[in-house]
């Protein structure tokens, strides 16, 4: 698939989609939003691709951020459209029903760091640089920053990145829980694959489920969230993949799942 401002590729069932504006640090634009939900569209339907890597191209950013001149041209309802539009793109990200993993590396800004928020795990390098910077431009985050990281950090770590819109490094980002892990740039690809491959080598209907538990359960009241679970665990257990994967440790052997 041939994109203006992205590179997307499915290797032996992990998809890579990397944006690809390095002379813009690959700031996101209308244009590459709309070529990322064509990507996601891609991915959805590849039925061969079961998890996915979203990074930057380039050393220097995972994506900056918005692109300022375009945001500067925007009146009060271009700015809502393009915010909705953002959101949209980007809760179909976070909604996927397949394993998602940014690789950040450098830096990861505004709405490059919503992108990274909308991915189920983030893997980050050494030279990482994190932030939504929006209120020194005179805005808020836009694409679901403000909703996103107080989820995952806690409403003070949250509302402290996003009143100063200062900067955190990689350490602090995976100390406070922004980030699953830090490694050197140079082994970022290789151990977000690695962590891909392990997720696809478990029980395919088991990992969509465990997904969709996750996801739909922080939506509801802990105990709708428990029914849930207890729901789709029953569901799990008529599987040929559950028997499966039972006798297998029974058998001392490495279980042979077929996805169903």
């Amino acid at each position: 698939m041939n994109f203006r401002n992205l590179l997307y590729e499915a290797t032996d069932g992990v998809a890579r989609l990397t944006v690809n504006r390095p002379d813009r640090l690959n700031a996101l634009d209308r244009e590459t939003l709309l070529e990322i939900a064509a990507a996601l569209d891609a991915f959805e339907r590849d039925g061969a691709a079961k998890a996915l890597i979203l990074t930057g191209a380039g050393p220097k950013a995972f994506v900056a951020g918005a692109d300022i001149a375009e945001l500067a041209k925007q009146g009060p309802m271009e700015a809502r459209e393009y915010a909705l539009i953002g959101q949209g793109i980007l809760g179909r990200l976070a909604g996927a029903p397949k394993p998602t993993i940014a690789a950040v590396n450098g830096f990861a800004l505004g709405g490059g760091l919503e992108l990274a928020l909308a991915c189920m795990i983030r893997v980050a390098s050494q030279n990482a640089s994190l932030g939504l910077p929006e209120v020194t431009l005179g805005l808020i985050p836009g694409f679901g920053g403000t909703q996103r990281l107080a989820r995952l950090v806690g409403r003070g770590r949250a509302l402290e990145m996003i009143l100063t819109g200062d900067r955190i490094d990689a350490s602090e980002a995976s100390r406070i829980g922004l980030v699953n892990k830090v490694v050197p740039a140079e082994d970022l690809i290789g151990a977000c694959e690695t962590m891909a491959r392990t997720m696809l080598s478990r029980g395919p209907v088991a990992v969509r489920l465990a997904i969709e538990a996750v996801n739909r359960g922080m939506e509801m009241p802990l105990a709708e969230g428990l029914a849930l679970e207890a729901t789709l665990f029953g569901l799990l257990a008529a599987t040929e993949d559950a028997k499966e994967g039972t006798r297998a440790f029974l058998e001392k052997r490495k279980p042979g799942f077929r996805g169903c």
